[in-house]
């Protein structure tokens, strides 16, 4: 038997929680009519990403990764799209760590997909730029031997705080001007501390220096204004940037103007009076009382079922956690700071880890076989539970039973048989150097690939691959880079427990 089925899970809940349609077309109405408001000109800055947001579909089941640009699309023919990198990040080539790739090719790939959907994209800002950043210098001149218009940005002494030398020749006057075209510009970047508030102030300024007058809004997912402070959704969010230290907090200058609460986070509440003293002394006047004011985010209006976007957000929590623990044990550190900031807010909003359903069937299952063990729960909520074996690794033989299991495959039938295995593991240890014979995920996809050829069961099989996205994984042991890296290609969401099964100072990825 290539895994255990263990038990149907009473209390899972899983549907659709957001309205995905109703966000598209509510969202760019009011986008355009914030547009109209302001003027000749509008930096929208795009919080968050802008593509392949997989963190809003966690939290907010039924919001599409891509459902910012589809809300774009009915906005193309006014809008372009700017690019802004921090130069520190490129420098030291800064990791998405959903994708696994650097800034440098997050943004190369935003660029071609932006171009893809016809967007019109031609300026790209690097900020914070010094002389010595060579890394980030070279991708300058990478990005405009690719057609591209390049501009740099650098530090800006006292900011956001000191406002008569930001706006001012000394400061957003050293900047370089990017000399856009359209009424919208739409700015972005590959991940948060790009640098893009003040890339847009610092355009709003060059742009007044030539007679155009031009404003700011800024479209943020998170924290989601209109829900409460300590909802697991907002609470989410606060998870998600525990390594820039970020909290959500009420923001006081909504509270004073209409003794209405809001919510916002502390960058943004801190940024504001810089935002309001510029449009005044540029125009007299600001429009905004509050960085709620300046804000155009309309998902809090789509939620269509509550509770269960608080039970997506909470498991969401949780697996950052997760995450957070498996880091700071690669990295060696004593520096826990991340997951101590996501173990108080699990504990603010009353989770713990063992909420996590698939924790406890596999960290049972390692205590009685004494070897690494891993749990799936499918989208019926039934878990499933992989153990080790001479011939797969756990999270290997997850899958295989997973697949069976949606296929309708007896439990019985061996998808792989031994003799099917065996010049694998004999490749592998014979031929590749490898020291683990055991198939991974990818070899045992590729091994029922090929077995489908003559086998109806293998067939079946494969074709339920797709129905495990968004299915929720738990090892008992930190994944090696193959195993973790197919998990993430099929949309699964894992987990870890933070030790490694062997403990050796190299670990092979």
């Amino acid at each position: 038997m290539e895994a255990e089925n263990l038990t149907q899970e009473a209390s899972f809940r899983r549907g659709i929680g957001f309205d995905s349609q109703k966000y598209i077309e509510l969202q760019s109405q009011f986008i355009s009519q914030r547009r109209q408001q302001i003027g000749n000109k509008l930096y929208l800055e795009m919080g968050g990403k802008l593509f392949d947001d997989f963190h809003a579909s966690r939290v907010l089941p039924g919001f599409t990764p891509n459902n910012k640009i589809s809300m774009l699309q009915q906005l193309k023919a006014e809008l372009e799209i700017m690019m802004v990198l921090n130069a520190k990040d490129l420098e030291y080539e800064k990791v998405r760590a959903d994708l696994g790739i650097t800034y440098q090719d997050e943004a190369l790939r935003l660029i071609d997909i932006f171009r893809d959907e016809g967007f019109m994209i031609e300026h790209v800002v690097i900020t914070q730029l010094s002389a010595d950043y060579s890394n980030a210098l070279a991708f300058s001149d990478r990005m405009q031997r690719a057609g591209l218009q390049v501009t740099h940005h650098y530090p800006t002494a006292g900011y956001p705080t000191d406002t008569e030398t930001i706006i001012s020749p000394d400061g957003f006057g050293q900047n370089e001007y990017a000399p856009t075209t359209r009424s919208l510009v739409v700015v972005t970047g590959p991940g948060p501390g790009s640098g893009k508030l003040s890339a847009s102030l610092s355009q709003i300024y060059h742009d007044y220096q030539r007679g155009i007058q031009a404003g700011y809004a800024k479209f943020e997912t998170f924290p989601i204004w209109n829900l409460p402070l300590q909802h697991p959704v907002n609470q989410a969010y606060e998870a998600a940037t525990a390594d820039l230290d970020d909290n959500n907090i009420i923001d006081p200058y909504h509270l004073a103007a209409y003794q209405e609460q809001a919510v916002s986070y502390n960058r943004d509440v801190e940024v504001f009076p810089l935002l309001k003293a510029m449009l005044e002394k540029l125009y007299g006047e600001s429009p905004y009382q509050s960085p709620t004011d300046m804000g155009v985010n309309m998902a809090g209006h789509c939620i269509s079922d509550d509770a269960v976007c608080r039970a997506a957000a909470e498991q969401e929590i949780i697996r950052r956690w997760y995450h957070a623990r498996v880091e700071e044990r690669r990295a060696d550190t004593t520096d826990d700071s991340e997951s101590s900031r996501i173990e108080v807010i699990m504990k603010r909003i009353g989770i713990s880890k063992d909420d996590r359903p698939v924790v406890a069937p596999a960290v049972e299952l390692a205590e009685r076989t004494a070897q690494p063990a891993s749990a799936v729960q499918l989208p019926d909520g039934t878990i499933l539970t992989g153990k080790t074996s001479d011939l797969l690794g756990c999270s290997a033989a997850m899958l295989l039973n997973a697949l069976k299991y949606m296929a309708g495959i007896d439990d019985d039938v061996h998808l792989l048989s031994p003799q099917a295995i065996e010049p694998i593991q004999t490749l592998k240890t014979e031929h590749l150097g490898s020291i683990n014979p055991r198939l991974h995920t990818d070899e045992v996809l590729i091994a029922l690939s090929v077995s489908a050829a003559e086998s109806e069961d293998a067939r079946q099989a494969i074709t339920k691959l797709r129905d495990l996205r968004g299915c929720d994984v738990h090892t008992t042991t930190i994944l090696g880079s193959v195993d973790e890296s197919m998990f993430r290609q099929l949309g699964m969401l894992i987990t870890a427990e933070p030790v490694y099964w062997r403990k050796s100072l190299y670990q092979r990825r």
